[in-house]
């Protein structure tokens, strides 16, 4: 069952949100920060978006707005985050705790801790369709993002200023890196990306739920440490994070297909997370002998 065409695709699908929430939690790992809101926020762009669309009037307009407004107010949450970091020295683990739970709540009060469905049957275009060569159009936004962003890592500055400031920050600054302004644009594009993740799930389900991304940010962070990327900062691949992103998914598919049940699934993900960040210590001490 594995192996055949539906399922793969189903593979594929299932990671498009998480593979595309981790091209900005490896530029924000490689900065030697974390992001531990964007679980929370893919509920808060949800359930945005539904109500933007509802209140607009549900045609092809007001869906494009709704996703532009859920996409825009996860990228301020990200802005907010990264000025916190910069401006006042705040630790990335407590900023976007904090973001996490006041994310977590906007989106259960505006709510009304209730689904926000969407009338309109066309909104599930993107987390449903299949318009080019068969493939699902999460998945095509996916790779065409992957490779913008290997271009951005690999071909200009900015690719360059990111590793700078993960390799050595002050060695950056004073090379002429603005170090603040980098790490406010990672967790700002961070907070956009979860923002675009909220509006895929939310597509994908016609229904903005409050409820939707818990332990997002654990698959997330996985895909970026199995796929190569240093918690220490500096060191990281955007191909690589692709590659964690499908290995997770492969497991997950795995665990489902064989019938692992759901608290026994969290286990081996965190196993996952563990062994993947032991091998980049047992890695790193080994340079340094």
């Amino acid at each position: 069952n594995f192996l055949k065409r539906n399922n793969l695709l189903n593979v594929m699908k299932q990671i498009s949100v998480v593979a595309i929430i981790a091209i900005g939690m490896t530029m924000v790992i490689i900065t030697a920060g974390i992001d531990l809101s964007v679980g929370s926020l893919i509920a808060f762009s949800g359930v945005i978006t539904a109500l933007a669309i509802q209140s607009l009037g549900g045609d092809a307009p007001a869906m494009w707005l709704g996703a532009m407004a859920g996409i825009l107010a996860c990228g301020l949450a990200g802005l907010f985050t990264g000025s916190l970091v910069t401006l006042f020295g705040i630790p990335a683990f407590i900023a976007t705790l904090g973001i996490t739970f006041i994310a977590k709540g906007l989106a259960f009060i505006i709510s009304d801790s209730a689904p926000v469905p969407v009338a309109n049957e066309t909104f599930g275009w993107l987390g449903r369709g299949r318009d080019i060569l068969g493939l699902p159009n999460s998945v095509v936004l996916m790779l065409i993002l992957f490779a913008i962003a290997h271009v951005t890592m690999t071909r200009t500055s900015i690719g360059r200023y990111i590793y700078a400031v993960g390799g050595n920050p002050e060695a950056a600054r004073l090379s002429g890196v603005p170090v603040k302004w980098v790490l406010v644009f990672v967790y700002t594009l961070t907070g956009l990306l979860a923002g675009l993740g909220g509006v895929m799930e939310a597509s994908l389900h016609i229904t903005g739920d409050p409820k939707s991304g818990d332990l997002v940010e654990l698959k997330v962070i996985a895909a970026v440490v199995v796929g190569g990327t240093s918690l220490a900062g500096g060191q990281g691949r955007i191909l690589g994070t692709l590659i964690g992103a499908f290995i997770i998914a492969v497991i997950n598919n795995g665990m489902n297909l064989t019938g692992v049940e759901s608290h026994m699934q969290k286990v081996i993900y965190g196993a996952v997370i563990l062994v993947a960040v032991l091998i980049d210590r047992i890695k790193v001490k080994i340079i340094n002998i």
